[in-house]
């Protein structure tokens, strides 16, 4: 049976105002209407014999990852947080002493959750053709058949043909400059490198203590002081923090004599910009994509999401035009690379749009901030059936909440009872307080919050069914 180890890390900041800090491009229906990338990414693996994925990501974004997998219908998956990115060789360390630790010694598919993938039919053929290879020993990468001079991605030399549609690695190679990618093109014994591999969970551990024994040791560290809360891993902040920041590919797979390529010709994409999403799109006879409630005049090659109102163009030429309910990015296609330093700006600025989008998740459901003002802030608040606000206080707010639909279950200091549509209530400042859904449908809500200090840090908890503190 094959494991898949699902890396689901990374701030997508080239994806910005789409992509932010706290809801990163991982986790949003970029190709697909109606799956995220880390949706799209387990659900390709239908149809082959896997377990359940086990999943990689930040600690911030633990409920996100959860509540998609429990769309899924997985949310018995385990996932395995980091407390600080420490790359991918201790990520996938962790994940295969995790592997072992049972006395098995399993296959893992390791994949990035937010890469795209359009011949489905042809990625599983590869994975099939590598498990062979990975049952007897060898460490496998990915070799993505390349399309054109690329000076994005790192390369990889193929070597001999080792049987089972695999072979040698000759050398990986770093990015090159356009004159030298255009010759290993030429050659056609380049192939880009995918960053996705399959290994005995076994020989990945042997290999990294061979080559890298300090980032397993720090590993080992780590996992034997975490934690475990439902279905989270919880490392050892200190000890993970103290690991190497490493990837495979510098910590093992280029010093390791076992190490293999199988070719991948199936539409792969890394999504690593505004014009990556652009090519892979479908587009109309002037090479336009339009998402969203777009108008357009004369445009050509130009995309435009548009999340939340009608964008108009006119006349305009290989842009990219993102809107969302805070933001809009005009760019052209050729400098879209550079939208991280706009992030930076916005960073350095002291500046909140680089972190989050206006629709924030929370475990329990969502807020969108829609008006703030001086000592006021109007939220429109979404709870999904059964869930819970923790019980909590504030020192600087109050809080009026009008149900909009459904039915809240209110505790207000010594009381509770239920609000239903077209009613409200008011939460003093210093007043204990939670919300619940009762019921089997979303509760929306709108909350207007009044106070000298509005912070989402001014929040005592008393009790929270999510292990927040």
């Amino acid at each position: 049976m094959i494991i898949p180890i699902v890396m689901a890390g990374g701030s997508g900041s080239r994806l910005w105002p789409l992509s932010r800090q706290l809801n990163p491009k991982q986790f949003l229906p970029l190709a697909d209407a109606d799956l995220s990338m880390l949706q799209a990414t387990i659900q390709r693996l239908a149809g082959l014999d896997i377990g359940l994925p086990r999943l990689i990501c930040n600690e911030q974004h633990r409920f996100l990852a959860a509540e998609q997998l429990r769309l899924l219908g997985m949310e018995q998956a385990s996932i395995l947080l980091e407390p600080v990115g420490r790359n991918t060789a201790p990520a996938v360390a962790l994940a295969a002493l995790q592997a072992v630790a049972d006395g098995s010694d399993p296959v893992l598919l390791v994949l990035a959750a937010d890469h795209l993938i359009a011949d489905v039919a042809a990625f599983q053929a590869s994975i099939l053709s590598a498990l062979p290879l990975a049952q007897a020993g060898k460490l496998v990468t990915f070799g993505i058949v390349p399309t054109h001079a690329e000076t994005g991605y790192g390369y990889i030399e193929q070597g001999a043909a080792v049987g089972g549609g695999g072979y040698a690695v000759s050398r990986f190679v770093e990015k090159p400059d356009l004159v030298t990618a255009q010759a290993y093109l030429g050659s056609g014994s380049y192939l880009w490198n995918s960053g996705m591999f399959m290994f005995r969970a076994s020989r990945y551990l042997a290999e990294l203590e061979l080559f890298r024994p300090d980032i397993l040791a720090a590993c080992r560290t780590a996992l034997a002081g975490g934690t475990q809360d439902m279905h989270f891993t919880r490392v050892d902040a200190a000890a993970f923090a103290a690991c190497p920041d490493e990837s495979i590919d510098y910590a093992v797979m280029e010093k390791t004599d076992a190490a293999v390529m199988v070719p991948l010709d199936a539409g792969w994409s890394d999504i690593g910009s505004w014009s990556a999403l652009w090519d892979v799109s479908d587009k109309d006879a002037q090479g336009n994509v339009f998402k969203g409630d777009v108008l357009d005049q004369q445009s050509h090659n130009t995309y435009v999401h548009a999340s939340n109102r009608l964008v108009a163009t006119l006349g305009v030429s290989d842009l990219v035009i993102v809107e969302t309910k805070d933001a809009v990015l005009v760019a052209h296609k050729d400098q879209v690379q550079d939208v991280k330093k706009i992030v930076e700006r916005l960073k350095a600025a002291g500046r909140s749009e680089h972190l989050n989008n206006r629709e924030v998740y929370r475990p329990w459901g969502v807020y969108d901030a829609i008006d703030n003002g001086h000592r006021y802030q109007v939220k429109r608040i979404t709870v999904k059936p059964g869930a819970k606000l923790s019980l909590q206080m504030h020192h600087h707010r109050a809080e009026h909440w009008i149900v909009v639909s459904g039915t809240a279950k209110v505790t207000n200091g010594e009381t509770t009872f239920l609000v239903t549509e077209n009613q409200s209530t008011y939460i003093p400042i210093g007043q204990v307080h939670s919300l619940e859904n009762p019921g089997v449908i979303p509760l929306e809500l709108i909350e207007v919050q009044s106070g000298s200090y509005l912070g989402e840090d001014d929040i005592v908890r008393f009790a929270d069914n999510y292990g927040r503190v």
